[in-house]
Formats: structure tokens, sequence, C-alpha cells
């Protein structure tokens, strides 16, 4: 059966380079990216050091998550610090270790919860005058984000699943909605800091994010980002 995808570039798995293990840089470099990631998981504690900047509360969060991802990492435990990869063949049915279910999952519960409370907040504002964006990350985050860690506790998102095999396209939608919402939170951080508060700018600021949004969704579907081309099968050579 011909493999069909809108993407422009595609991988084959079995042309790929087999890595047997990981050097000591390249599991270092990806422990900021849990740090990061389950630092963030309280989204209004985030909100406030975006407001406000540090206080105790998070250095003290930052101290426990630093610790913690410093010991899941030592101990192979977080995806990317393990000593050697766990998926050599992107598209073979191999059981998906609990550790990667659960940096997953926690890392779509923010991107969604994130993304939707922003865009919710500017449309608020531009309907009534005034931001509430503070209340809805206090009331709404955890419930947002609690369904989809629900839903990957139940193995339904791409990259939780009881099985890797389908590990050649789901990361693209992993990846893609990741550099989406990395993209376009910054810029709308940035927008939030310059410009005033009325509706005209909150207007320009939701057109702003949301076209972020879309672009670089479109561009990964195309595989143009990093880790957002599909990996499909290719023919393994045997020797006799």
């Amino acid at each position: 059966m011909a493999f069909q995808t809108d993407a422009l570039y595609i991988e084959r798995d079995t042309d790929r380079k087999i890595r047997h293990r990981n050097k000591l840089h390249y599991r270092f470099n990806h422990w900021p990216i849990w740090i990061f990631v389950f630092f963030i998981a309280p989204g209004p504690l985030t909100f406030d050091l975006f407001e406000r900047g540090f206080d105790r509360r998070l250095i003290a969060w930052l101290a426990v998550v630093l610790v913690g991802t410093a010991i899941a990492g030592l101990r192979g435990r977080l995806p990317g610090c393990e000593p050697r990869p766990y998926i050599i063949r992107f598209t073979e049915d191999r059981p998906n270790p609990l550790y990667r279910r659960i940096c997953y999952t926690t890392a779509w519960g923010e991107v969604v919860a994130f993304a939707l409370l922003n865009i919710a907040g500017l449309v608020w504002a531009i309907i009534t005058g005034m931001w509430r964006l503070k209340q809805m990350y206090a009331v709404a985050y955890f419930p947002i984000a609690g369904t989809f860690w629900l839903l990957g506790a139940l193995g339904t998102l791409p990259r939780v699943k009881a099985s890797t095999q389908g590990e050649g396209h789901e990361r693209r939608y992993f990846y893609g909605s990741v550099w989406a919402v990395t993209s376009a939170q910054p810029v709308l951080w940035l927008l939030w800091k310059a410009l005033p508060e009325t509706r005209a700018t909150d207007a320009l600021k939701l057109v702003i994010f949301i076209a972020i949004l879309a672009a670089v969704g479109y561009v990964s579907r195309l595989g143009l980002l990093p880790r957002t081309r599909p990996i499909v099968p290719g023919e393994l050579a045997v020797s006799d």
C-alpha cells in the first residue's frame, strides 16, 4: 500500500542511522527541556512568574523540579536522557515505558491549556474591554490540562499510547504543537508588555497569536521543522 502524507519530506525508517548509545552531552542537553516542562506544569504559578517574576513559591517549586528531574535523568527515566535510545525503529511495536507516557502527557496538557486560555482571555478582553486572564488561569487551567492528562493516562494521545509503533507519525503532532505554541507564546507576552490594553490592540494580539499558531502548524505539517517529518517503513536488508 502506498504511503500518503501532506509532508513535503519523509524519512525512511531503515535509512536512519542507528544510534546504540546516547552521548553524555546529548543526555544532558535533554534535561533542561524536562525541567521546563515540569516547572510550568502548575499554570497559575507560571502566570505569576510572567506577571511579577520569581518569588519564594516559584524558587521552591523550581528546586523540587531540579532535584526530581535530575534523579530521573540520572536513572535514564526522562526521554532523551536514557543511556541508549529506547526507540531504535520508529515503526516497531514496543511497549511504551511509563516515564515516557508521563512526560509527554504532562507536556500535552500544558500545550493545549496555555494556547486555549490565551485565546479565551484575548476574546474576553475584546468583548468586554476587561482583562480576566489571571482569573481564567486560576479557574480553568487545571480542568483543561487535567482533561488531557487524563486522556494521556488512558493512552489516547500521540506519543503516550501503550505501543511505540506509531511514533513515526505521532511525534509529528507532538512537536508540531510544541513548535507552534512555544513560538506564539513569547510573541504574545512581548505584545502584552509593549502594547496598551485596548480593544484594538487586544484584537491585534489575538490575530498575531492565532496567525503564528496556524503558520507554524502548517509548516510543521509539511515536515519543514525539526522532528516533524513522517518516518515511514523502509526495506530491511537482511544478509545471509
